[in-house]
């Protein structure tokens, strides 16, 4: 019996002895693809090469890739195959090879390599690949009669994009695994035939209206499902019964308290907890946060859903860091990235953990007295206000509520649900209007592409002659172009730096023998070619011709010189703070820096001014700052500090400033630390769970600072006639003083308060034996008002008070009836009839209300009608 660890093994090297390139997986955060919130298949990080966007950089490749896919998150558990997180076993062909070279590899494979009996083994083709169907026939040896037709052979990654006609492999795995029925067969919804690999010829691009056009050259794409696999030759039922899932499943029911294989909804909670645990795992290993949109939202509400399966199972305490460091041992070896992030990972479990659990128990009680309110009132559908509320206050996903609703029959209005998830839907239409905007056109595509990478120049030069090579308007090519025209531009070579990492692209000019124009934006393509934007300031550009590129220098310094900071910060952050620190973004401008980290308290004002003057020391010892091309492993392991979550290539580029700190980094930076200048942090906060924001200046941009700061002080200063070393003593006196007089104030107050009480007592009247004092009174608020209320209400033993003060044109209202329920009165309704003549509204308890309106001119014609709102309340 193999291994699951054995089974991706034999996989890859089968595939090497057939000329493949093996590769580690590609991060579950796809790379340059707004299409994809995650890594959905073994394909996704290959797409650049089969749309030929970049000349793959080798023929033919190999890999165990790991993918996350929900849409079937609620089968999980309940079925034998479907899980969040899976590893794809692939094979790849970018134009290489194709049906007749796979079709007979995978037969062999399955047969030879595996030694899955023939009489087992079944193959589906779409009914117009008649080619297919022959080279099974031909070149692997299958029988006509186990080759099916299936209409639905036709496999995509997602709704656009690279796609073609497939070809599946299935395993029949014995009548007694069946249903039993006798037409039973291949694509029977029953466990006996199963599909354990899918052969995709990808020769086709899907656009948005569901056109397929021929791609550039044909590929070959396949996928076998490890866990499947697994389970066939481990000959068990599930796939979590293999050994690439018993040792989680055994741990969660180890800290439950129950066995595997007992109870089948007790089966169903360890499946779930045991799959999701591992999903986490790994999206968290590969820098993906917790948050509320994205693929940070999937990420908590698999985590969320885990804590919810566990707690079923009487798991109260923190299961999570345990589970994981069986995760860790089982796989570590092969991703490394579970053993390199620990602290990352590990300090998100704990935290997602320990507060979803201190909420999960008040949320859950809470929609159980929605359920218990619904089902008294003979209702089965939650409102969707409800159900947004649990979401915004107690983090409950609204697939967690609809989960734990359908276990008692009832359902969520999903459709006030969005209505009242207004801020969500806004965001999906950022992140969609975001995906337009990097769309280009296929003019533009293709451009790029001829061009391929363009020579960036700008490490060792400020300006350079440059050709231009195209100009694009509104996505169609052109030959010249005029003043006021907003213009994309392709250059021969350039030394204006593109958008990255973090830092802004450079700013300057494009001139010409009869032009100039303004550069507003560079960034670069997935060809590596650079995209210039620029507006023509004066006189007409033609493609072609030559000119002069020309950084603005000053801003390019001030960049570098906050660029550089970034790199000190984050090295004395981890001596303040510990090794956990990791860099989570950055923004670097010419005018500030932004730097988000890892860290999972807010700092204290100790730690700042440590931090700051660690840093500013590294800038004052003036660390001579050197660059260095070197492969990626060498740059690791001479201590480089990497981006988290960041894929580089081969060689990488690494800043070393002395040996304080090392990176790598693709920006500009300064000659030396010295020329940094000084660094002032401006302020720290949070910005998510576990994530901290720093924001700084540097250089001049920190010189303007101290002066706007000095000028203020100064200010201040002449304002309280003092000396600025006087100030603090100086406003302490004030505050004081301040205090002193507030609190002479209230008293003066509460005796004016108490005086205007003795004279509104002589105007109570009596209506129908109900003695009543309606008036207007002078009071700044709302507090002022409900204090005499209460002074009158102390006088009036037996009544109705209804108090009105005009503050700005409005009026605030309060009504007290004493005692409560006085000859049926209750003080909420009197109080909204009077308020509405005002123009406004109220309401409140039986003995005391309190309201406001809009129209200050109708004070005295409501205080007017006090006396016919309490007769027509007495009638009743």
């Amino acid at each position: 019996m193999y291994t699951g660890n054995e089974l991706r093994e034999m996989f890859l090297k089968f595939f090497e002895s057939k000329g493949h390139k093996r590769l580690p997986s590609a991060s579950l955060i796809p790379k340059d693809d707004p299409t994809l919130l995650l890594t959905v298949a073994g394909m996704v990080p290959f797409k650049p090469y089969f749309m030929r966007k970049v000349e793959p950089p080798f023929p033919r490749a190999t890999t165990a890739q790991k993918c996350v896919r929900t849409p079937d998150l609620e089968s999980v558990g309940i079925t034998a195959r479907h899980h969040t997180f899976f590893e794809m076993l692939g094979n790849f062909s970018f134009g290489d090879y194709f049906k007749s070279e796979v079709i007979p590899w995978a037969w062999e494979y399955v047969t030879e390599v595996l030694k899955i009996p023939v009489e087992k083994l079944w193959i589906t083709v779409h009914p117009e690949d008649e080619e297919a169907r022959k080279l099974w026939m031909e070149k692997a040896g299958v029988q006509a009669e186990r080759i099916l037709n299936d209409p639905e052979n036709l496999w995509a990654a997602g709704p656009v994009g690279p796609c073609g006609y497939c070809s599946e492999i299935y395993v029949d795995l014995g009548v007694e695994r069946g249903c039993g029925k006798p037409d039973c067969a291949v694509g029977c919804d029953c466990d006996r035939f199963l599909e354990i690999w899918n052969l995709v010829f990808m020769q086709y691009n899907r656009d948005e209206n569901g056109m397929l056009t021929p791609l550039p050259k044909q590929n070959i794409d396949t996928g076998m499902g490890l866990e499947r696999i697994a389970a066939v030759m481990q000959g068990v039922a599930t796939n979590f019964d293999t050994d690439l899932f018993r040792p989680i499943i055994d741990k969660v029911a180890e800290l439950a308290g129950v066995q595997y294989h007992v109870d089948a909804k007790t089966d169903v909670a360890l499946k779930v907890v045991a799959d999701h645990t591992r999903a986490v795992s790994f999206m968290l290993s590969d820098g993906i946060r917790p948050g509320s949109d994205g693929r940070g939202y999937v990420l908590r509400r698999i985590l969320r859903r885990a804590i919810r399966y566990a707690r079923l199972l009487g798991i109260d305490k923190p299961f999570l860091e345990t589970v994981f460091k069986i995760i860790q041992r089982d796989y570590g070896h092969h991703y490394p990235e579970l053993t390199e992030n620990e602290n990352f990972i590990l300090n998100h479990l704990r935290l997602e953990e320990k507060n979803f659990q201190a909420t999960l128990e008040q949320g859950t009680q809470l929609l159980q007295d929605k359920v218990k309110s619904l089902q008294e009132a003979g209702e089965t559908v939650l409102s969707g206000a409800d159900a947004f509320y649990l979401y915004e206050t107690y983090g409950f996903p609204v697939e967690l509520t609809e989960e734990m609703l359908a276990e008692q029959g009832l359902t969520v209005d999903m459709a006030s649900y969005e209505t009242a998830a207004e801020e969500h839907r806004r965001l999906a239409k950022e992140q969609s209007q975001q995906m337009r905007a990097v769309q280009e056109s296929a003019a533009i595509g293709e451009r790029a592409k001829a061009l391929g990478t363009t020579q960036f120049d700008g490490y060792e030069v400020l300006e350079e002659k440059v050709k231009i090579e195209a100009l694009f308007m509104n996505g169609e090519e052109v030959q010249e172009v005029a003043e006021g025209d907003e213009v994309l531009c392709f250059l021969s070579q350039t030394p204006f730096y593109a958008e990255s990492g973090g830092q802004v692209a450079d700013q300057g000019i494009l001139r010409t023998a009869r032009a100039e124009a303004k550069i507003t934006e560079v960034k670069k393509g997935v060809t590596g070619t650079v995209y210039h934007k620029l507006i023509v300031t004066q006189g007409i550009l033609h493609t072609g011709e030559s000119g002069d590129a020309i950084i603005d220098v000053e801003a390019r310094k001030a960049t570098a010189r906050h660029h550089s900071a970034t790199h000190l910060l984050q090295k004395a952050l981890r001596s303040v703070l510990g090794e956990h620190v990791q860099q989570a973004g950055s923004l670097v401008t010419p005018e500030r820096l932004r730097f988000d980290f890892t860290h999972f308290h807010a700092l204290t004002e100790d730690e700042i001014r440590r931090v700051e003057e660690q840093l500013n020391r590294a800038v004052l010892a003036n660390y001579p700052v050197s660059t260095e091309q070197m492969g990626i492993e060498d740059a690791k392991n001479s201590g480089a500090t990497a981006l988290f979550g960041e894929k580089y290539g081969d060689v990488v580029r690494v800043v070393s400033m002395g040996d304080y700190s090392k990176e790598l980094c693709g920006g500009t930076h300064v000659r030396a630390t010295g020329d940094i200048g000084l660094v002032k942090i401006l302020s720290e906060g949070g910005i998510g769970a576990g994530l901290r924001r720093i924001e700084a200046v540097a250089g001049l941009q920190a010189l303007d600072y101290v002066r706007n700061q000095d000028a203020q002080l100064l200010e201040l200063a002449q304002l309280l006639k003092a000396q600025p070393s006087d100030l603090t003593k100086r406003i302490q006196g004030l505050v004081a003083q301040v205090r002193d007089l507030e609190k002479e104030l209230q008293q003066q107050n509460a005796k004016m308060a108490k005086f205007e009480v003795e004279g509104l007592l002589q105007r109570v009247t009596d209506v129908d034996g109900v003695s009543v004092l309606a008036a207007a009174v002078h009071t700044p608020d709302m507090d002022g008002l409900r204090n005499m209320a209460d002074l009158l209400r102390d006088k009036v033993k037996s009544g109705v008070i209804v108090l009105g003060a005009a503050v700005e044109g409005k009026v605030n209202w309060v009504t007290a009836v004493n005692p409560t329920g006085l000859s049926g009165l209750h003080a909420g309704q009197i109080i909204k009839e009077v308020a509405k003549i005002t123009g406004g509204g109220g309401g409140g308890r039986p003995d005391m209300a309190q309201a406001g309106g809009k129209d200050s001119s109708k004070l005295g014609e409501a205080l007017d009608q006090v006396p016919r709102i309490i007769q027509s309340f007495l009638k009743k």
